[in-house]
């Protein structure tokens, strides 16, 4: 699912980015901001970052398709679109109500391919499945960016735009190492998301790879969850009543976290740190809090809506984007895993999605 921010320190990639944030895709599309726009709706998720370049240019038809907004990071990603739209004068955005149907998904794409926008912003609910009308826009002369869920081909689009799912269960796993890497014989175990998507595989890979670098600290149980409130609930309660003592949890999404900690409140548990994942509104306030078990959540930033906005516009408007000396935007962007915590949570809390 889940996530352009720059924090108050930078980090390499390389290095353990324990609670830290490297500068990510929208530090380089607002490096040509002569202003800062307030956020006048009081919009979340990347709307108080500053647009890329408010000086008004070629006027842009920029359509959005993405998925049914099922979910808490899905509706910020639909919230993130539009408001950043509503930044930019020369911009005009039609938007699609989304679906999880693949044939009606396409069937919207194509509506927006018959009215000729300049440019298609589209989050597939399916990569593989929508592949092929990602080919046809491109082949109209209408360039795409892939928001996320990538095609299975370069040639459905003009850049792509997205998350680092491995990076999330890297810096998850670094994080909760650097806690415990003083306790012996330390005991984590993992609430992930479905595991039928490459994305759970990703997070689960990378916390895996963290955690070879603590010789001390042993995964001891793992479930996998769908990514709802309900499940999360249901799972962290068979984790607890199957061990009886464990040092941390990495919980791959916030919003199945708010039934984990559900579960974990009722089973009267306290003995044990637990990092999210995604970046939900809740989980920053719980983390702000700092009186229960979650002490950090891992980012997969719905604010990548927001950029591939501005990265529409540039694209309609033939130019390159602030920061880089090329005169095209790039062809791919992977937007950086942010640890917050309780240190740097309330730099973040603007971009909480509920």
């Amino acid at each position: 699912m889940p996530e352009p921010l720059i924090t108050h320190r930078v980090a390499s990639r390389r290095g353990l980015l324990f609670g830290t944030a490297a500068v990510s895709a929208g530090a380089l599309l607002a490096g040509c901001t002569s202003n800062d726009p307030k956020d006048d709706d009081g919009a979340p998720a990347g709307n108080s970052q500053p647009a890329a370049d408010d000086k008004p240019g070629k006027q842009v038809t920029i359509g959005f398709a993405g998925p049914q907004a099922d979910h808490g990071w899905l509706n910020a990603i639909n919230d993130n679109a539009k408001n950043r739209a509503k930044k930019y004068s020369d911009v005009t955005l039609e938007i699609t109500e989304g679906s999880n149907d693949t044939a009606q998904q396409i069937g919207q794409i194509e509506t927006l391919i018959n009215k000729k926008v300049d440019v298609l912003v589209i989050l597939p609910a399916d990569g593989k499945a929508l592949t092929q009308v990602g080919l046809k826009a491109m082949r109209a002369g209408i360039p795409v960016i892939n928001l996320d869920r990538i095609f299975n081909t370069p040639q459905a689009y003009r850049c792509w735009i997205g998350g680092d799912n491995y990076g999330m269960g890297l810096n998850a796993g670094h994080y909760i190492g650097e806690k415990l890497k003083d306790t012996s014989d330390a005991r984590v175990i993992e609430l992930a998301g479905l595991d039928n998507l490459e994305l759970t595989k990703q997070r689960t890979q990378g916390f895996d790879d963290a955690l070879k670098n603590y010789p001390n600290i042993k995964k001891v149980a793992r479930q996998a969850a769908d990514f709802t409130v309900e499940s999360g609930q249901a799972k962290m309660a068979q984790l607890l009543q199957a061990q009886s003592k464990f040092d941390a949890v990495w919980n791959h999404d916030d919003d199945q976290g708010v039934g984990a900690l559900r579960a974990i409140e009722q089973a009267g548990r306290d003995d044990f740190l637990m990092v999210g994942g995604a970046g939900a509104l809740s989980a920053f306030e719980a983390i702000k809090q700092d009186n229960g078990v979650l002490k950090a959540t891992v980012l997969y930033p719905p604010t990548m809506a927001a950029s591939a906005i501005d990265l529409a516009r540039a694209l309609g408007q033939a130019r390159g984007i602030g920061g880089l000396a090329e005169f095209e935007i790039p062809a791919s962007l992977t937007l950086y895993s942010a640890v917050v915590d309780k240190e740097n949570v309330d730099q973040y809390m603007s971009t909480g999605f509920r």
